[in-house]
């Protein structure tokens, strides 16, 4: 998992995790829910690496199918308009950024 963490190291994580939206409640069960991280980390390479998503390496934990809905859940929730204007408020913070 050195990739994974290398994708999504636990700062970042840690910046992000919050922003997301809770799950739906599944009462009547079915499989469990692929962990965000997981999906996170997913879409990270694909956008990183260009790849076709279903050609995600298993290694990470997740579907390419799954990652794309949760990216497209996410972007109809404006979640991904959260994470940037996080990342740029934490990068400030950290000085990384020459404004």
């Amino acid at each position: 998992m050195v990739m994974a963490a290398a994708l999504l190291p636990n700062p970042l994580w840690e910046l992000i995790e919050p922003l997301l939206p809770h799950p739906p409640s599944r009462p009547t069960g079915g499989r469990p829910r692929v962990s965000d991280r997981a999906c996170l980390t997913g879409i990270l390479f694909v956008l990183r690496s260009g790849i076709p998503w279903q050609m995600l390496p298993q290694e990470l934990g997740c579907a390419g199918m799954t990652c794309w809905r949760r990216l497209r859940d996410w972007q109809a929730e404006g979640v991904w308009d959260l994470m940037h204007f996080a990342l740029l408020n934490w990068l400030s913070r950290e000085g990384d950024i020459d404004w």
